[in-house]
Parts: C-alpha cells; sequence; structure tokens
C-alpha cells in the first residue's frame, strides 16, 4: 500500500473526491449496504492507492472492531477504513476488506456524493461516538 497505481479501466474505477487519485475498481466491491456517519459506505475486497493509520478499537452498530483508518496516498485525506479484527464470529469475514465513505469518493462515472440526511438519522457501522 503506499505505491501509486493508475487503474485503466475508464468508467470502472472508484477514485478520491479530492484528488482523482484511483482507489478502487468497481468489481472489488462486496457490499453497497454499508453505511458511516457521513451516509453511504462500500466493502471493497481489495483498494488501492492507500495508507495504514494507527490500529485502534472501535466499538459500532455490528460490534467491537480493530480497524485502521485510511488515508489517499496523494493528498492524505480520510477515505474510510480497513477491518483488521472482528470480535463477533459473525463479523470475521469483513476482516482484512476495506471501506471506502461514498463521500469521499467519486463514483465510477465521476459523481460526487454529498453528506445524505440519511446519515444523520440512520444507523451505522461507524463507531457510535
Amino acid at each position: 500500500m503506499g505505491r501509486l497505481f493508475a487503474i485503466s479501466l475508464e468508467g470502472n474505477i472508484y477514485s478520491c473526491k479530492h484528488c482523482k487519485t484511483h482507489l478502487a475498481l468497481v468489481d472489488h466491491i462486496l457490499s453497497k449496504s454499508f453505511h458511516c456517519r457521513h451516509g453511504k459506505a462500500y466493502l471493497f475486497h481489495n483498494v488501492v492507492n492507500v495508507t495504514l493509520g494507527e490500529k485502534e478499537e472501535r466499538i459500532m452498530i455490528t460490534g467491537l472492531h480493530t480497524v485502521a483508518d485510511i488515508f489517499c496516498v496523494s493528498c492524505g485525506s480520510m477515505v474510510g477504513w480497513r477491518y483488521e479484527a472482528a470480535q463477533e464470529k459473525s463479523e470475521k469475514y469483513k476482516e482484512g476488506k476495506f471501506i471506502l465513505e461514498r463521500f469521499q469518493i467519486l463514483g465510477p462515472d465521476g459523481s460526487n456524493y454529498s453528506i445524505a440526511l440519511e446519515a444523520q438519522i440512520g444507523g451505522s457501522d461507524a463507531d457510535d461516538a
């Protein structure tokens, strides 16, 4: 992680909304049904062009998880987190997977996503604090 990669599949990538650095392929999405404190979030099998922050324990709606925030390697913006460990057996599938917060990325068509009202009233898999 930390090396800059350019993905050459036009229209099939998610990018950092701040600097347009390529982050993930559409094909690597595992789920679009995640939510964070700012709205929608997507679970990815793999992302590129990110650096990992410090591991920390977070209480989330789905239980206690050890996570590390991920940052765009080009501009340093926080774009999501990586699940390092899950305490609940039913949540183990998330280990080693990445969350990209939709409001921090550009969609494959270049679309921007604003922080939605649903983020203020809906549930979250991000920390409750």
